[in-house]
């Protein structure tokens, strides 16, 4: 039965990654970049969200799904890539934990993005005020899940407390950094050369986004 089980279970992971992105639909990292800071700079000079055509666009990814960036960022609600980036449905691929941290799901969604969709630029969104980060920082006693995440983010602590300045934003960004490059090693992206992987911190003062690389 668990032989049965994987077999089938694999059949339908190969399906999936059958279904390889069409080459014409891939963005390039660096185009894909400079999508993003076109939409940010959109969204922070706008005091109204922008009508994007959703009902064309829900229709049209019926058959067909071409992100042209994953996001990886915190759940807190204030951090939506889609309004930070003034992008429309099918635009981008999300990835949200507390304190933007990936396990072994996380990374296996980027891998999916990357291998199966045509993906080439993989963000990690780092925000002020985080507070995962903020509870990392405070210490004491939580939740055993919650201790999960804040478990992640202590290396990242570690290191911004070797650096002068503000903790909590030397640590928000520590944070970023330290997932991005867990993506570069971790992840099973080594067969797709031309990926970038950059972290970035979101201002929710000002709306915009700070790369870190």
């Amino acid at each position: 039965m668990k032989n049965l089980k994987f077999a089938v279970l694999a059949s339908f992971l190969m399906v999936g990654f059958a279904h390889a992105a069409d080459p014409t639909t891939v963005v390039n990292a660096n185009d894909a970049l400079a999508l993003l800071e076109q939409g940010n700079a959109s969204f922070i000079d706008n005091p109204l969200s922008k009508q994007q055509p959703v009902k064309e666009a829900r229709i049209a990814s019926i058959n067909s799904h071409t992100p042209i960036a994953v996001i990886v960022t915190c759940s807190d609600a204030r951090t939506s890539p889609e309004h930070i980036f003034n992008k429309n449905l099918n635009r981008i691929f999300v990835v949200r934990t507390a304190g933007n941290v990936v396990d072994n799901v996380g990374l296996g969604s980027i891998e999916y993005a990357v291998k199966a969709l045509g993906v080439r630029l993989v963000i990690v969104l780092g925000h002020q005020n985080c507070g995962a980060v903020k509870a990392t920082i405070a210490g004491g006693s939580v939740p055993p899940h919650i201790n999960s995440i804040v478990n992640e983010i202590k290396p990242a602590v570690a290191t911004a407390k070797k650096e002068p300045g503000d903790l909590l934003i030397n640590s928000i960004q520590a944070n970023a950094i330290r997932v991005s490059e867990k993506i570069r090693h971790d992840s099973d992206l080594k067969d797709v050369s031309d990926v970038k992987v950059v972290p970035a911190y979101y201002s929710l003062e000002t709306g915009k986004v700070h790369w870190l690389n």
